[in-house]
């Protein structure tokens, strides 16, 4: 979560202080995609690399991960994401203070607050927001489950953390536009409690009509609705291949997995 925290907000970091120059939304989409990546290669060996509280409560849901570890798990991105987010604070701090004259904004042109957080768009509303997040997390999720299962079309094995970034990327491509595409509780609150106490003040929880809850709550709701979609319409369909079926099978995909 540190990692996927500090290199995806110093993309949004770079875009924001730097007025568009350095950066704007597909640096910040491919960037935070990238990020994530290469934070499940860091983690995945240990952990799993789930750097998400949707994606490990969406595995205890479904048996594939005791439900003992998972505030261990919660913790731990929670921390991650927030010590991630005083890392980009503290390398482009001489950069915040330029941008707006010393002052952290929540609200306006020169507004900072949304390097580390979400905020919904002026025109959405809390309703229209819950359902971007819910849809937005349970793709991801059903898409996730998808690519790690051995027995569909799988990713060959050690490039499913590109695949999963590849994902991002066109989650946040064509479905960012209303509040950021959150889809991760721990990316968004744990950076947002950093503001809170870093300068941005008690306003990073009340502005969007008291938003700070729907990028909590709904990838939470809309984990589990992915990968419960994914387990009942495809994984329990999965036949067991005979011997031959088996050959047949790794014939027939035998380039896609070279």
């Amino acid at each position: 979560s540190f990692k996927m925290q500090a290199l995806g907000c110093g993309c949004v970091g770079q875009a924001v202080l730097s007025r568009g120059v350095y950066g704007g939304p597909m640096t910040v989409s491919v960037g935070f995609a990238m990020a994530v990546t290469i934070a499940v290669y860091v983690s995945g060996g240990v952990s799993g690399g789930h750097i998400n509280p949707a994606v490990s409560l969406a595995m205890c849901v479904t048996g594939r991960l005791k439900w003992t570890k998972l505030p261990i798990y919660i913790l731990a991105q929670f921390l991650g994401a927030f010590i991630g987010a005083a890392a980009v604070f503290g390398i482009y701090y001489n950069a915040f203070m330029e941008y707006s004259d010393g002052k952290l904004e929540v609200t306006g042109p020169n507004a900072t607050a949304q390097i580390f957080a979400t905020y919904p768009a002026p025109y959405l509303s809390l309703i229209n927001g819950f359902a971007d997040q819910v849809m937005s997390t349970a793709v991801l999720l059903l898409a996730i489950f998808a690519i790690f299962d051995t027995k569909n079309n799988s990713v060959p094995k050690g490039l499913e953390p590109i695949a999963v970034g590849l994902l991002i990327i066109v989650l946040t491509s064509s479905l960012g536009m209303n509040s950021g595409c959150a889809m991760n509780p721990a990316r968004d609150l744990g950076p947002r409690l950093f503001t809170a106490v870093a300068g941005w003040g008690m306003e990073v929880f009340t502005a969007g009509n008291n938003w700070w809850w729907v990028p909590v709550v709904a990838p939470l709701l809309g984990g589990v609705l992915g990968a419960m979609i994914y387990v009942i319409f495809i994984e329990i369909h999965h036949s067991d291949p005979q011997s031959g079926e088996e050959n047949e099978a790794h014939a027939k995909y035998e380039l896609t997995n070279m």
